[in-house]
């Protein structure tokens, strides 16, 4: 994971007043999968677009496999799936794949790739008659058919069922393991948990944090508290350091930053407490506060 296949370094971009990239420093490294995670408006589109040489820098440089990301070269090496996509509505989906793969000097098989993304069974269905998940399965099919070395993917699994979007993680995986490398974009936390060797998380055009999940996780000082007991947890909600209470059938699920102190006030209002159980935060609380502190 040392090699760098793209990077962009002290990059600012401007659409008129607003300041898309402020300095931004990113890398993406050989055999990875980076998640990159922000709120709406936070760089994340525009990091990419410049990585795939679709714009251009105002000040700092972009680099593809050590190259212009606007040489063919580079270009070749890559597959993209962006978020907002238009094809040819009457062309089949083995048609457009076909189409992207002559693209490519050395493409997978076409039913190769229809093996690979499962989508065997909408090869010869016209790309218009498709659901909003079926296209996004072709989409993905496309992106994988000429091989890349890097793939860039854009909230890929968007309107995809739960079978769909756990069969494109298992791809994803296997990629991964062959050696491929994976740029993500998700607002589904869960998913760069599940997926991500390192997380950069993004606000207002700069990296306000890097590392694997474990690292992201680090940064926070929340912990997760469940138990059963009977407190209540509209009480439990006003104790200091409690930002989260509530209950349902499997007990009492509190997030506070003095889980310690939280765990010692449960004790002493139910000296019968069970089933207790203090875990450090997810992605998703350390994805929340990180954001929040940079807009503050």
């Amino acid at each position: 994971m040392d090699q760098c296949l793209a990077e962009l370094s002290a990059v600012t971009k401007r659409f008129g007043k607003i300041v898309a990239l402020d300095g931004l420093d990113l890398d993406v490294r050989s055999g990875e999968l980076l998640a990159v995670l922000g709120p709406n408006g936070a760089g994340k589109t525009t990091a990419i677009s410049l990585l795939l040489g679709l714009q251009q820098p105002d000040s700092g440089t972009a680099s593809l496999f050590g190259q212009s990301p606007l040489r063919v070269e580079s270009r070749r090496q890559v597959g993209v799936m962006m978020q907002d996509v238009t094809l040819a509505p009457e062309l089949h989906v083995r048609e457009l794949i076909e189409q992207v793969s002559s693209y490519y000097p050395d493409p997978l098989s076409t039913n190769a790739v229809l093996d690979m993304t499962h989508t065997g069974q909408i090869a010869r269905r016209p790309y218009s008659k498709l659901s909003s998940g079926q296209k996004r399965q072709a989409q993905f099919a496309m992106a994988l058919c000429g091989r890349p070395k890097l793939l860039f993917l854009d909230e890929p699994t968007v309107g995809l069922d739960i079978q769909a979007r756990e069969m494109l993680w298992a791809t994803l995986r296997a990629l991964i393991r062959e050696g491929a490398s994976i740029v993500l974009t998700t607002h589904y936390l869960e998913e760069a948990e599940a997926l991500a060797d390192r997380v950069a998380v993004l606000a207002k055009g700069r990296v306000i944090a890097s590392g694997t999940v474990d690292e992201m996780r680090a940064l926070v000082v929340r912990k997760r508290v469940t138990c059963r007991a009977s407190v209540a947890s509209e009480v439990v909600a006003t104790w200091p350091g409690v930002e989260i209470a509530t209950r349902d059938q499997q007990g009492l699920h509190i997030t506070a930053s003095n889980a310690e102190d939280v765990v010692r006030r449960l004790l002493a209002a139910d000296p019968d407490l069970r089933d207790l159980e203090v875990r450090r935060a997810g992605l998703a609380e350390a994805f929340t506060e990180l954001t929040q502190e940079n807009a503050q």
